[in-house]
């Protein structure tokens, strides 16, 4: 797997693991540290949009049209559904909603090691 960490330095901190990516669908996986929670040691919400908009902006990447030199995540929304415990791996699975030439749309989808639901996150990235 292309280690996509190289150019995105945050998510490599983060230790965000890209388990699958093409054009259509990116998967990773993320475990829930200490340093990444909130009370009652589940994963804080700023963790959860850091590791979707990286799984986002790896799509909108993938999807670059030609002569375009990258991407910006430029609107995101979180529906928070359930909770991460600290310890556990939690999974993201991105997909297209809408590929075009300056906007790209992604939804993710992000579970536990369980099957639980912990969020769902929109984003659109900017073609630049």
């Amino acid at each position: 797997m292309s280690n996509f960490n190289d150019l995105m330095p945050f998510s490599r901190h983060l230790g965000i693991e890209i388990v699958h990516a093409n054009a259509n669908k990116i998967t990773g996986q993320l475990e829930v540290r200490p340093e990444f929670c909130t009370t009652g040691h589940i994963l804080h919400g700023g963790a959860i949009m850091a590791f979707a908009d990286a799984l986002g902006a790896i799509g909108a990447f993938l999807n670059l049209p030609e002569g375009a030199s990258g991407t910006t995540t430029i609107e995101s929304k979180t529906n928070f559904l359930g909770p991460a415990k600290e310890g556990s791996i939690v999974t993201g699975i991105a997909n297209p909603i809408r590929v075009g030439r300056r906007l790209s749309v992604w939804q993710t989808n992000i579970s536990t090691d369980n099957g639980s639901q912990v969020a769902i996150v929109t984003q659109s990235q900017l073609v630049l």
